[in-house]
């Protein structure tokens, strides 16, 4: 396809995704794609990452690892593009649907959301079970602020590599981009981590990653902005940047704070700062220090409704773009 048309099944997917989501009735029937190319790095993790190996070959071997898999994702781009343009107009239905299956907009912005109803209705537990299903901390060790923030996070951070981050590299590149940034980004959450076992075979998907989320890490500080400036005002907007450009490098991600501190500036809250994974204390200064120490429910489904304006006016610039390139 050509980039307008790129750009014009992008926009019929954000679309389609804010309206429908993903719809379990399906994916408890049928892989979701993401769960393919999941399965697909645990066999080479299972083959390439034996223990017996030193660390300088598991790096090699992590190396090999994620460029064949990208190949891999690369090549299925290609085939699903050329099949899908047998079939003219109903071609371009079918890709929209696809692309819309490796978008978050309306599944991020529900268990999001779910966080901020569970600790209202259920209390401090509820909240500590909705929120480990979207973030990787230890819940128990959650207070009802650190909850709050947990979520917020996860919903800045989602927003830049769940969906604008696709939504680039499908508009650019189609169907082999789409595929090959979904296989990094899944490598990346499933090896890519510090851990004894992955800090060697895992390096390469995580450099990789990072490199693959940089330019979407700085647009969803625009659309973060733009969203604060529509449901927020003025300030919002000016806070969002603000901050962005002050805290945004404070993460140990070079990406992931880049949205967090927007959102944090457009929310006027703390966010990152000291937590627990898997029993182990990450020491990181706090995003947005000067803001309330204090995050409640009111500010998650504050932070939903900023979101949701941002995916708004990723919809009209995605439009805008088709426009020109009509």
């Amino acid at each position: 396809m050509t980039i307008d048309l790129n750009l014009l099944v992008l926009l019929l997917a954000l679309l389609l995704d804010r309206i429908l989501g993903d719809p379990q009735w399906l994916w408890s029937r049928v892989p979701h794609p993401v769960a393919i190319f999941g399965a697909v790095i645990s066999y080479a993790d299972q083959q390439l990452n034996p223990s017996s190996l030193t660390g300088h070959q598991r790096r090699m071997n992590g190396v090999a690892a994620i460029l064949a898999l990208l190949l891999l994702a690369v090549a299925a781009g290609f085939v699903f593009n050329r099949f899908f343009a047998l079939f003219g107009l109903g071609g371009i239905l079918l890709e929209t649907g696809l692309v819309a299956i490796f978008l978050a907009q309306k599944s991020l912005a529900d268990h999001v959301a779910a966080v901020a109803v569970a600790l209202r209705e259920e209390g401090l537990a509820g909240g500590r079970a909705a929120v480990a299903r979207i973030v990787g901390r230890d819940p128990e060790t959650l207070d009802e602020p650190a909850v709050c923030r947990a979520a917020i996070e996860s919903l800045a951070e989602n927003f830049s590599d769940g969906v604008v981050a696709p939504a680039i590299w499908y508009a650019i590149f189609g169907l082999p981009g789409l595929f090959a940034y979904k296989m990094l980004n899944t490598a990346d959450s499933m090896i890519g981590h510090r851990s004894e076992k992955y800090i060697d075979f895992g390096w390469a998907a995580a450099r990789l990653d990072d490199v693959a989320n940089w330019p979407a890490a700085r647009l969803s500080i625009l659309l973060i902005a733009a969203g604060a400036w529509i449901r927020r005002g003025t300030s919002a907007c000016r806070e969002a940047i603000r901050v962005a450009m002050r805290d945004g490098g404070l993460h140990r991600s070079p990406n992931s704070g880049r949205p967090e501190a927007a959102m944090a500036g457009a929310l006027n809250v703390q966010l990152a700062g000291p937590r627990i994974y898997g029993g182990v204390l990450v020491t990181e200064p706090m995003i947005n220090n000067p803001g309330r120490d204090v995050a409640t429910s009111g500010d998650i489904e504050d932070g939903v409704s900023v979101y949701q304006a941002s995916c708004m006016v990723l919809a009209g610039v995605t439009f805008g773009l088709f426009l020109c390139f009509l």
